[in-house]
């Protein structure tokens, strides 16, 4: 496989055949982000794509699931991206879903019919991330869209077929805005109704400007107690239709995993017990990204 620079996929990616069709990010400006620096964004060839599918069937026949790689494959021109979604059927029909990245630009890149088109040839599930409800935060992590932005254009997905993956970050909006974020992420969760949602816990990370905002005392990231209070405000404020909200990421104090509604109390259970104390937390050595 023709992979240029790292390469990073979802937790629930794992088993995935990784086939990357872009480098690096289309948006490429949050402030919290370091993945994609050293990478300039660009479509990659045909020839290259092509030859990378032909190496996934000759090796991988028998893998279920595809994600394409990097940042956002949905700013790739619709004819392209077409091609590739007819080729990787032609080439690895027992594949179960084929899955991206995408972001709430590119996605209004897309019309309506188009979306569906993509579903239709196996693409089946957009995994995005949210970050924020709150519009404030979302300005300050320069995210390139507002919270009702990140609605219009999820629904959209959604409308069209698409299976909805959103990733939202504790701590991102530091101590200041910390309940305020936590409260509008649960109504902009609410509204988009995703299959999945992954909570993260924010790690600053040395290169960004995020990092040099709190180095520079401008920008103070809550504790694991002030995380878990967000944690116990979003699964009070967010109403899913049989969703799963995992918070089991390795950056998270606290392992969590609940499909809501049914799981509601139960987590809010765990949650409040660890703030009284009663739980251990991971430790700051064992987290990580």
């Amino acid at each position: 496989m023709h992979y240029e620079g790292t390469i990073y996929r979802p937790p629930s990616e794992a088993n995935s055949i990784l086939l990357q069709i872009t480098t690096g990010c289309s948006h490429n400006r949050c402030t919290f982000c370091e993945m994609y620096r050293d990478k300039r964004f660009t479509v990659k060839e045909m020839a290259t794509i092509m030859a990378d599918i032909n190496f996934a069937a000759a090796h991988f026949p028998h893998h279920r699931k595809l994600f394409l790689c990097d940042g956002d494959a949905l700013v790739v021109p619709q004819a392209k991206l077409v091609e590739i979604l007819r080729a990787i059927r032609q080439h690895l029909p027992g594949l179960a879903r084929v899955a991206t990245y995408a972001n709430v630009k590119s996605i209004r890149f897309k019309s309506d019919e188009e979306l569906a088109e993509l579903v239709e040839l196996g693409l089946t599930m957009a995994c995005v991330g949210l970050e924020s409800g709150d519009d404030v935060t979302l300005t300050a992590i320069n995210k390139g869209n507002d919270s009702a932005q990140a609605i219009a254009q999820c629904t959209r997905l959604h409308r069209a077929g698409f299976k909805l993956s959103l990733t939202v970050l504790l701590g991102i909006a530091g101590i200041a805005r910390s309940e305020i974020h936590a409260r509008e992420t649960g109504r902009v969760l609410t509204a988009i109704d995703p299959k999945f949602i992954g909570a993260l816990t924010l790690m600053l990370t040395p290169g960004t400007p995020l990092f040099a905002d709190a180095e520079a005392g401008r920008f103070h990231l809550p504790g694991a107690r002030g995380v878990l209070r967000e944690l116990e405000i979003m699964f009070e404020t967010t109403t899913l239709s049989g969703g799963l909200f995992h918070a089991n990421h390795a950056s998270n104090y606290l392992p969590l995993r609940a499909r809501l509604p049914r799981d509601r109390e139960r987590a809010l259970s765990e949650i409040r017990a660890a703030l009284r104390g009663e739980t251990s937390l991971k430790s700051e050595s064992l987290r990580g990204l």
